[in-house]
């Protein structure tokens, strides 16, 4: 009955249903613009235009839902209010299930479908998390309000421009809510990197400096805003600089939290090399607004972004999923063998992707590329 289904433990908490449907959304996804990259099937070019498509999903329908699922969940710890659960859950659930079927049809209509329920779902998420952190007085984690309100009106320019034939509008804003990610992994990873490190692998308090935490999220925002302006106005700079300075930063981040304690344990060490990609595809997107031919190098935007979005987004995913299934159902925090391949596979992935490309190996980099990524399900 529908009341054994909403009590059902799949729907006790966020992160059950959009951890392993996000996931396998994920594997999906990749498995049809694979096929699509290699002429094996052809999307129906009535909805969304094939770049477009991979990329949203990827984004929204894997990292946004299992971001939104993480910080549900977390939200619960945080503010000691309660989440969304049990039918209520169940409906949101449904609404995202209707959100992917829309797309993979990928008709006009379809997409249009998609873009109905995709608002909707992002409505209530974003209410949901506010009536918690309101109720509580939780002003620490009021800003993932804004952020995830950018991100759905990120998501939804998206789906518009591109129905518009703006195509090209359509993939800035794509690569704008990448470079969103970013601010919320720094939020994300700044607080609980050196936490999780402190408690998994014993070391001494880990203090960063005053003044990078202060101008780490700042720097950020000031480059994406310039990054999505740029497209509109004529600027007399690019965000080169913005993005290259914000790398270092994290990067500089980074060395204080003691990474080399952590190589014992996968459940950090897997965290903190997705900070360290993320820092990496910053530096290298912004050297890849400069000619670089004099020295021999090319660097395209492309492959720095994947840095960004197999290394950091895709790592961190995966690391912190882990954690959390484990902590929220009382097991000990110890992974098994195959969750430690998938973090090896994450991290090949970049390599592939970002390097293979460089030698002329273009679509042995996507194709192998995608061929691990769907290995992660069978892990």
């Amino acid at each position: 009955s529908l009341s054994k289904l909403f009590k059902h433990d799949f729907f006790d908490l966020a992160f059950r249903p959009f951890f392993i449907l996000g996931t396998v959304a994920s594997v999906i996804s990749m498995l049809i613009w694979s096929l699509q990259l290699n002429s094996l099937i052809e999307l129906n070019n009535s909805g969304l235009s094939p770049t477009i498509w991979h990329i949203h999903e990827m984004i929204f329908g894997f990292a946004a839902t299992i971001a939104v699922g993480f910080i549900l969940t977390a939200g619960k710890t945080w503010t000691k209010q309660s989440s969304i659960t049990g039918k209520y859950l169940c409906i949101l659930t449904l609404i995202w299930l209707t959100v992917r079927f829309s797309i993979y049809i990928n008709s006009n209509l379809s997409i249009k479908v998609a873009l109905i329920f995709q608002t909707i779902w992002w409505l209530i998420v974003i209410s949901c998390f506010f009536k918690m952190v309101y109720q509580a007085k939780n002003k620490r984690n009021y800003l993932f309000v804004p952020l995830l309100s950018i991100m759905m009106l990120i998501n939804i320019s998206i789906i518009l421009t591109d129905m518009l034939s703006n195509t090209a509008l359509a993939m800035h804003l794509a690569r704008a809510s990448i470079l969103l990610f970013t601010i919320l992994m720094s939020i994300i990873g700044g607080r609980v990197i050196p936490f999780f490190t402190q408690n998994g692998a014993k070391t001494d308090t880990i203090n960063t400096p005053f003044w990078i935490e202060t101008l780490i999220l700042p720097l950020g925002i000031t480059g994406i805003a310039i990054f999505i302006l740029g497209y509109f106005i004529q600027l007399p700079f690019t965000p080169a600089a913005i993005m290259i300075f914000s790398g270092f930063l994290h990067l500089l981040r980074f060395s204080f939290w003691r990474t080399i304690k952590t190589y014992k344990v996968p459940l950090l060490w897997s965290l903190h090399i997705s900070y360290l990609f993320m820092g990496l595809g910053l530096i290298l997107l912004g050297l890849s607004y400069f000619d670089l031919s004099v020295i021999n190098i090319s660097i395209p935007f492309s492959n720095a972004l994947h840095m960004i979005t197999i290394g950091a987004i895709g790592l961190m995913i995966f690391a912190m999923m882990s954690r959390v299934s484990l902590g929220h159902t009382g097991r000990v925090l110890v992974l098994n063998k195959a969750l430690v391949l998938a973090f090896i596979l994450i991290i090949l992935t970049v390599f592939i992707r970002v390097l293979l490309p460089l030698f002329n190996f273009t679509q042995l980099a996507w194709d192998l590329s995608a061929l691990l990524w769907v290995c992660l399900l069978y892990t």
